[in-house]
């Protein structure tokens, strides 16, 4: 079993990213729906080996504009973001169709760069995706073209998947591409090499990066794949540059063909929980008694009636200081809920929650993902 291989066989998660030359058929301005159709298999095939499965899918403002006879030129942001409003309608009824064939339901994300930096609307996303995953759907993802502005776009689906990767906690990010990997020097020149395995982003690396390569990918291209690597491999993911011209792109990396390797080194609880000691300055604090402290240290979450008192103004995914009744310090987590209602759930059971909030909230008011514990 190669490296890739088993990088994709033990990923639990995943994050597939798509891009529109796959996709649409320049020609006609139309879904490849055979190839789309082999990916889907490729999909549900990941599923069953029980890998959740994220998709990140290019293509609304190639399927819209020809349907609104726009020029085949460079658009304008308001002709693009009508374009996408067509074309939106048209992908998604690509995937679902695709994905339904394979007894997968498929669930359609817009998102924008504020859905990713602002911290209510990162957790808020993060749940929907983390429930549609639970309940065996398969996301898909694209940017919100509609509404977004040249000044807050990520400009790309290659950062947008590993954005996405990131916020997800996923083990792995698989980039379809038109080209197999990453070269030392345009492809077909003599010398010039396909790296298999990326284990440090170098200034080697970036300058490989910044080369024009061949198959319709310029420079630009493979820059923002590396500047994915940048943002997914410290999230503890690993990264994939494959090609997708192939029927069945998945299946053949499995099978062994030809791509590139970014290796992470780290997992992404681990690279979460540094993120949260590191990051993060405590809004509050949560006083819990010492059968909570016992199971926080034995690898559980922290349950509203382990919480005997709670202080500060904090909102929902804030970080918060956890302290034993006498004051010393147990860890840091992020909090489930505002402090006010995290008041009103102080000791009381999971399965009062609904009836005390109104509305069925987590059962943990700090989850064990989301905690850091202090090294004695």
């Amino acid at each position: 079993m190669t490296e890739v291989t088993e990088r994709l066989v033990k990923a639990r998660r995943l994050v597939v990213k798509v891009g529109s030359a796959l996709l649409v058929d320049p020609a006609t301005g139309e879904v490849k729906a055979e190839w789309l159709a082999s990916l889907a298999a490729d999909l549900a095939e990941t599923r069953r080996r029980g890998c959740q499965v994220i998709v990140v899918s290019s293509g609304a403002i190639a399927l819209g504009r020809r349907r609104l006879g726009l020029p085949g030129s460079a658009l304008r942001l308001e002709q693009s973001q009508a374009a996408a409003a067509v074309g939106q309608i048209a992908l998604a009824n690509a995937w679902t169709e695709a994905l339904g064939r394979q007894k997968l339901i498929a669930a359609q994300i817009l998102l924008t760069l504020n859905d990713t930096e602002e911290r209510r609307r990162y957790l808020n996303a993060r749940s929907t995706l983390t429930t549609l995953l639970e309940q065996g759907a398969v996301p898909v993802i694209n940017e919100n073209d509609t509404v977004a502005t040249s000044e807050i776009r990520y400009g790309d689906n290659d950062r947008l998947a590993a954005r996405v990767s990131s916020m997800m906690s996923a083990d792995c990010l698989v980039l379809l591409s038109d080209i197999d990997g990453l070269y030392t020097s345009e492809p077909g020149r003599p010398g010039a090499e396909r790296l298999q395995m990326v284990t440090e982003l170098t200034p080697d690396i970036e300058t490989m990066a910044g080369r024009p390569q061949k198959g319709g990918m310029g420079s630009g291209g493979m820059i923002t794949k590396i500047e994915a690597a940048k943002i997914a491999l410290p999230g503890g993911a690993d990264m994939i540059i494959a090609s997708g011209r192939l029927m069945h792109p998945l299946k053949a990396v499995l099978e062994g063909a030809p791509c590139t390797l970014f290796l992470s080194g780290a997992s992404p609880v681990a690279s979460r929980k540094r993120w949260i000691q590191g990051a993060l300055v405590p809004s509050g604090k949560l006083y819990i008694d010492d059968g909570a402290a016992a199971a926080l240290n034995s690898g559980r979450s922290l349950l509203p009636a382990g919480v005997r008192r709670v202080e500060g103004n904090f909102t929902r995914g804030d970080a918060v200081r956890i302290l034993a009744e006498n004051g010393a310090e147990i860890g840091l987590g992020l909090v489930a809920y505002d402090a006010a209602d995290a008041r009103k759930i102080v000791g009381r059971k999971s399965s009062e929650i609904p009836a005390i909030l109104g509305f069925s909230g987590r059962d943990e008011i700090v989850h064990r993902d989301d905690l850091v514990l202090r090294v004695v």
